[in-house]
């Protein structure tokens, strides 16, 4: 649906769910992303998860799915999260790329790239922002690389991997955006 130099963003499709399923069960996938501790997550909760989205129709809202060399690699979204955000015309902004071969290639930072096109172009964003485990310089690098500054750091915040880390909040606002690059 969307098109970056080397991703494509789309709705997640049912053949998705085994990869994100392994994505979801990865401890290093899991600890990447920052705030929430590893849980283990069964397919068939997945699968139910993904059967009641469905069964209620409409669309998939800010969600897609990442899709690189014709194989499924991760997902991406925005999302609102209150009356607040949506007056305002703020959105957050989620990642993973559960795929290792792909990480430290670009690909992430191509896929935020392409979501913040949309989320200003189609969607007529305010503002984009995030938070991200403090130790993941990797992802820091590349959201600032998109844009993004930071905004503010929670000392201490979240626990992962056996001690205590910053959770890096970082926005992006319309007017610092540059033009589209999709």
């Amino acid at each position: 649906m969307l098109r970056g130099d080397k991703v494509i963003l789309r709705a997640l499709e049912r053949e998705d769910l085994k990869h994100q399923w392994q994505f979801n069960n990865d401890v290093e996938v899991e600890l990447s992303g920052g705030g929430d501790p590893p849980m283990p997550q069964s397919l068939a909760r997945l699968e139910a998860e993904f059967e009641e989205n469905a069964r209620s129709g409409g669309r998939d809202g800010g969600m897609f799915a990442i899709e690189a060399d014709g194989k499924y690699i991760g997902m991406c979204g925005i999302r609102q999260q209150s009356l607040i955000m949506t007056t305002a015309r703020t959105f957050e902004l989620g990642i993973t790329i559960g795929d290792k071969d792909y990480w430290g290639k670009g690909y992430g930072r191509d896929a935020v790239r392409v979501l913040l096109d949309y989320a200003f172009c189609l969607r007529n964003a305010h503002k984009v922002w995030l938070s991200v485990n403090g130790t993941n310089e990797r992802a820091i690098r590349a959201y600032r690389a998109c844009g993004f500054v930071e905004e503010g750091r929670l000392r201490q915040h979240v626990w992962g991997n056996g001690q205590y880390l910053d959770l890096v909040y970082m926005g992006v606002l319309r007017a610092e955006w540059s033009e589209p690059h999709a």
